[in-house]
């Protein structure tokens, strides 16, 4: 057996060459002199290596126990190189614990997805799972733990939110599992046991009368007036909520008249599915503009035209926009992504032969790809007009976007 005295004393040579103690425990001296404790064993037929660090900082009575450890995983079927790379990954992410490892999962996929869809998944798990689960070792957390952090969210009727939240949970815990840090998936077993959807198509209100007095009821609430022109225009446009709110400035260059939404921004995935994908384009009209030129004077200066109240480099949630329409009594009657079915049902039935070019200004994909490719190269000019005569229906007596940047009207 290897003493300390041999193990101090001995030195360098021309090439390296090995002490052996028992059990598979070496000391391996380097030809410049450096010593390193190595351990071989046997796991799955094949021979493998295991180092416990160098020596003398390691000493050889500590080699010992670390080899008497690695002996007694291999007992219990254990391979000790895994267990090692196990401790390092969580020496890496703290404690362990489900926000530690969560936000490790969140830095590795972000790059994947686009900054709206980024901003959301962290800001969800920061406001709904964090505080609750946060500080948990990810080990602990059981199923029953997952579903009482859901069933709050669907009581206040974000079902949606609910189930999303929970699959960015279950991504968390199998990265976790993955990792060698969990041993199960807790948010997958409650999958069945939330509260069910309603299917059917989101809330809308779809008579003209009705749309312009939800929406004056809207601007009279107090608000944030980036979120009541966001309302407005998100009304004009009929553009998607999430879209949108992560407007970058760069898209609505100061006297442009037309909107030109990247491809990938219509997505949440950085790589679209679809290669001959394709800018969006949305004409401005008159009203449009007014609101952007009153929304320029408050956030014209940073990168987002709709940022977010507390982080300006980030976009706003378009829960916002939901919030004041809760607020202004039209909860369950109508929701931010249901101004696209105002703006269809109102423009099919007035304009039925242009049910393509309307379709064309939702963004709907058409089944036909020959007609799709056609459309794509057609009825600019129509979008226009439609759009100036969909501002118009829409605003008849509503006050100009200017007003919006003061408190509500009395």
């Amino acid at each position: 057996m290897l003493t300390d005295v041999a193990a101090r004393k001995a030195e360098k040579r021309e090439k390296a060459y090995k002490l052996y103690d028992a059990g598979g425990l070496h000391l391996v001296v380097a030809a410049s002199g450096g010593k390193l404790w190595r351990m071989k064993y046997q796991f799955g037929g094949k021979e493998k290596l295991l180092s416990f660090g160098p020596y003398p900082e390691v000493t050889l009575a500590a080699a010992r126990e670390a080899r008497d450890e690695a002996r007694t995983q291999l007992r219990a079927g254990k391979d000790p190189s895994i267990a090692k790379k196990i401790r390092k990954l969580e020496a890496v992410s703290g404690d362990g614990s489900f926000e530690t490892i969560a936000r490790e999962w969140y830095a590795l996929n972000k790059e994947h997805w686009v900054a709206r869809h980024a901003s959301d998944v962290i800001e969800s798990l920061e406001a709904e799972i964090f505080p609750i689960l946060g500080g948990s070792p990810i080990k602990d957390i059981s199923a029953a733990d997952v579903l009482a952090c859901l069933r709050p969210i669907e009581k206040r009727g974000a079902k949606e939110t609910a189930r999303r939240i929970r699959q960015r949970m279950s991504a968390v815990f199998v990265y976790a599992v993955a990792s060698g840090r969990a041993d199960n998936d807790p948010a997958a077993m409650v999958k069945k046991a939330m509260a069910p959807m309603k299917k059917g198509k989101q809330p809308a209100i779809t008579d003209l009368d009705k749309a312009r007095e939800m929406l004056a009821k809207a601007e009279s609430e107090t608000a944030h007036p980036v979120t009541k022109l966001a309302l407005r225009i998100l009304a004009l446009t009929a553009v998607r909520p999430g879209t949108l709110a992560a407007t970058p400035w760069a898209e609505w260059p100061a006297g442009s008249n037309l909107w030109q939404i990247p491809a990938e921004r219509m997505k949440l995935r950085l790589q679209h599915k679809d290669d001959e994908a394709r800018d969006h384009f949305v004409p401005l009209s008159r009203q449009t503009i007014e609101a952007i030129d009153a929304l320029r004077t408050i956030s014209g200066r940073g990168p987002l035209a709709f940022p977010n109240t507390r982080h300006a480099h980030k976009p706003m949630s378009e829960n916002a926009i939901g919030y004041l329409l809760h607020r202004a009594g039209y909860h369950s009657k109508h929701v931010p992504h249901g101004w696209r079915a105002t703006f269809s049902s109102v423009m099919n039935e007035r304009f039925r032969p242009d049910k393509p070019v309307i379709d064309l200004m939702l963004a709907h994909a058409p089944k036909d790809k020959v007609e799709g490719a056609y459309n794509r190269a057609l009825h600019l000019e129509r979008r226009k007009e439609l759009a100036q005569i969909w501002a118009d229906l829409i605003l008849e007596g509503a006050r100009p976007a200017a007003e919006l940047l003061v408190g509500p009207r009395r």
